[in-house]
């Protein structure tokens, strides 16, 4: 699946790797949003989020403003990346793709092990109550979940906390990152009862997406945002396809 040597390991968490990797997501999700909009108008909701915050904060250039912020921060991490390390290897991407699918195809079923344990039963992921969507646009949501929600949860709330509790509080980085993971997984399954396409809420599936979260935060952690974002998408389009 990938090189064994220590290189890969540690290069492809930089972000000459991990946000490359992460960009045709990106591109993905976008274009079908795109050419699903006259039929339903819907997005992934940390997408809608998002670009909500930004369009209050900026009014008619809120939009534009989101992209540049989004784009540029992307493309000045690469390049700084790039000079610093030389040019990525197109055998890391192969490997991280490889990842990417074995990590999705594994997600589910320890997810599902470890809500037993604390349920004390198995439990899985059963969807109830939303809106009806057909699989075209559950498969574009599915790609926004991986690339978007990352962002929101992992990258920008995770961190945040972290900063929050290491600054107000007083607390030590361990302590600091404990308390924002903890939370911020908590916050991450709430926002799937959140809104018109929200889930009914219940404990099973509430626990199975806290747990989730917390699994994510660490593929965040020890491997970087692209894989993490593959595979949450991944995850989610084989779980969409499967249900279909």
């Amino acid at each position: 699946m990938a090189s064994t040597d220590s290189g890969y390991w540690r290069q492809t968490r930089a972000p000459r790797y991990s946000l490359l990797f992460a960009l045709p997501l990106l591109v993905l999700y976008e274009l079908m949003a795109q050419l699903l909009a006259g039929d339903s108008g819907i997005r992934n909701g940390a997408d809608v989020l998002l670009k909500t915050l930004f369009a209050l904060l900026g009014g008619r250039h809120g939009l534009s403003i989101f992209a540049v912020v989004l784009l540029g921060t992307g493309l000045m991490l690469i390049v700084r990346d790039w000079r610093k390390s030389g040019a990525p290897e197109t055998r890391y991407f192969l490997g991280m793709a490889g990842e990417s699918v074995a990590y999705a195809l594994l997600f589910g079923g320890v997810t599902s092990a470890l809500t037993g344990l604390l349920l004390h039963g198995p439990r899985g992921l059963i969807i109830q109550g939303g809106t009806a969507i057909d699989i075209p646009t559950q498969l574009m949501v599915s790609l926004g979940a991986g690339l978007y929600e990352e962002l929101l949860f992992r990258v920008v709330i995770v961190s945040a906390l972290a900063k929050l509790a290491l600054v107000i509080f007083g607390w030590k980085p361990w302590a600091s990152g404990v308390f924002a993971t903890i939370l911020g997984a908590l916050i991450f399954s709430a926002f799937h009862y959140v809104g018109p396409l929200g889930d009914t809420l219940e404990v099973g599936s509430f626990v199975f997406r806290t747990v989730a979260g917390l699994l994510l935060s660490g593929l965040f952690l020890v491997r970087g945002f692209g894989i993490a974002a593959w595979t949450h998408a991944l995850y989610d389009v084989f779980l969409t396809l499967r249900g279909g």
